[in-house]
């Protein structure tokens, strides 16, 4: 039979602004951890506050969590002020000691607990039957030891997460008991039951992919501020822009981290002490000493567990000393090796485009909607862009994205809501134009109408094929991911940019037109034949 624990304490002073003020996700990551060492929530008694205790009167509005066994789930009891609250946590205190004293509860976890308040009786109870206690607080914890509780483990709150302090329980009480448990590295769900959460290796986390794309908008933010730089009067915003690129290797590494790790805040200090150090690798020594950073804290922090650290430490040892590893491995190693890398990549594209650069946006017009459909675009295109994007804000293939997507899928959208195969299809055009002009994406938007018909699929290929010649023509760097009137102003050449994306949309949607009015004319005239 699975042990029981109950879950005693507040939304706390400093443990508020550590996650207390939202209790619910504060439980569900202890519920999600506690499940995967095989442990059961017997009892449940949490003060929410409205504000920090350190703050709160008696009027402060607050809500009392308890177990609901039926629901297996935490439920509201009793809601109201603080006051009325704490008289019916008082209440529920009795019926817990009475649990300890029936030995249906094995352990308890404690978080800013009132041991002379609305906990003195589980407290009292813990103490005689000597039930294993872990928790943080760190007056609420010196108070407990002080009335004899056996305290496996305890620490102060400062430096703690949701997902920090659950782990650290769990890995207490399941050490105390010998039983096995693998931190849930994931996301806790609104309920323990439903087994959420990863425990797989960091290493099959690492997806470049995904570290790219959660760190766009921070290369659409640094092309932004370039071309609001060229604005008469604005030109100091060009400090800004050099500060912005600098950054960039520091938002990457704090994504890889994070992602690698999963340990939120933890892993994203870690991530930006590693990406500090990594500058001088540009965007590739980010992301490697961000990675690094996201293996380092993963492991090193359940080591300070095991170890028995206090949570506090746990978190210190774990973010800072893992992004200094990484990041000076990066700064002393890879670094050099990361930017030569970068730079032959750039190289690289501009060599290939300098010997015939109309050539080279045809073919990488021609090009771009089989390489999205197949999956290649994120996986290979988009990397490339930002590594482009990483010294001038723009790239030659940002803007073929523009004219040879973003800019057809418009032109095929538009021509379906102007002209449509049946009025139906109107409805389902008229968003995705909206998201193309108004956002720069959501190319997929053209999918139903080319995927139906192999003219308009033909055509999107030939549109896009137009655009990209026509950016090799005017040697346009450019982005997309921005609304279709920033896009031009982000450029290196916002007239040829303008005049690429006008024909691009343009020809794709004259060709989806006159392939709509020829299906209409068809069905027309094979109704009548009939």
């Amino acid at each position: 039979m699975n042990r029981q624990i109950a879950i005693i304490g507040s939304s706390g002073g400093n443990l508020y602004n550590l996650g207390g003020k939202e209790p619910r996700k504060l439980l569900d990551e202890i519920l999600v951890q506690m499940e995967s060492a095989g442990l059961s929530c017997g009892a449940l008694q949490f003060i929410a506050a409205g504000v920090s205790m350190d703050a709160a009167k008696e009027t402060t509005p607050a809500a009392l969590y308890s177990w609901s066994s039926s629901q297996g789930a935490p439920v509201i009891i009793a809601e109201g002020t603080l006051q009325q609250v704490n008289q019916a946590a008082e209440r529920l205190d009795r019926e817990i000691a009475e649990q300890i004293e029936l030995g249906e509860i094995d352990g308890v976890i404690v978080m800013s607990a009132d041991p002379e308040g609305s906990n003195r009786h589980a407290v009292e109870a813990c103490a005689k039957y000597k039930l294993p206690v872990t928790g943080t607080g760190g007056t609420s914890m010196a108070m407990i030891q002080a009335k004899g509780v056996h305290v496996i483990a305890a620490s102060g709150t400062t430096g703690t997460t949701n997902r920090t302090r659950a782990v650290t329980f769990v890995t207490s009480l399941s050490k105390h008991w010998r039983i096995p448990y693998r931190p849930v590295i994931g996301t806790a769900q609104a309920s323990s039951s439903s087994g959420s959460g990863s425990s797989a290796s960091p290493w099959r986390r690492i997806n470049i992919r995904g570290m790219m794309m959660a760190s766009l908008p921070g290369f659409i933010g640094m092309a932004l501020v370039l071309a609001v730089s060229k604005i008469p009067g604005l030109s100091a915003l060009s400090e800004v822009f050099d500060l912005m690129i600098k950054a960039l290797p520091v938002i990457l590494a704090a994504i890889a981290a994070k992602q690698v790790s999963e340990l939120d805040e933890v892993s994203i200090v870690a991530g930006i002490v590693a990406g500090i150090l990594s500058v001088e690798g540009g965007i590739i020594g980010g992301i490697l000493g961000g990675i690094g950073a996201g293996i380092i804290v993963h492991y090193l922090f359940r080591k300070c567990v095991e170890w028995r650290f206090p949570a506090t430490t746990v978190n210190i040892v774990a973010g800072g000393i893992s992004g200094l590893i990484a990041g000076l491995i990066v700064y002393f190693l890879i670094a050099p090796i990361a930017l030569s890398a970068g730079e032959g990549i750039r190289t690289l594209i501009e060599t290939l485009v300098s010997w015939s650069p109309v050539m080279a946006g045809l073919i990488a017009g021609l090009l771009i909607w089989p390489a999205i459909i197949g999956g290649v675009y994120h996986a290979a295109i988009l990397p490339i862009v930002l590594l482009e994007m990483e010294t001038t804000s723009n790239s030659f293939l940002g803007a073929v994205d523009m004219v040879g997507l973003v800019m057809v899928s418009a032109g095929i959208t538009l021509a379906n809501m102007i002209a449509p195969r049946d009025k139906g299809e109107a409805a389902v055009a008229a968003p995705g134009f909206a998201m193309n002009m108004g956002f720069g994406t959501f190319v997929e938007a053209a999918y139903p109408f080319m995927f139906s018909n192999k003219l308009v699929f033909a055509g999107a290929i030939a549109s896009a094929g137009l655009g990209g010649m026509l950016v090799g023509l005017f040697g346009v760097r450019g982005t997309a991911y921005v609304p279709s009137f920033v896009g031009p102003i982000t450029s290196n050449n916002t007239f040829g940019f303008l005049i690429s994306m006008l024909a691009s949309l343009l020809c794709s949607f004259l060709i989806t037109f006159f392939v709509n009015k020829m299906y209409v004319y068809r069905s027309a005239k094979s109704t009548i034949g009939m």
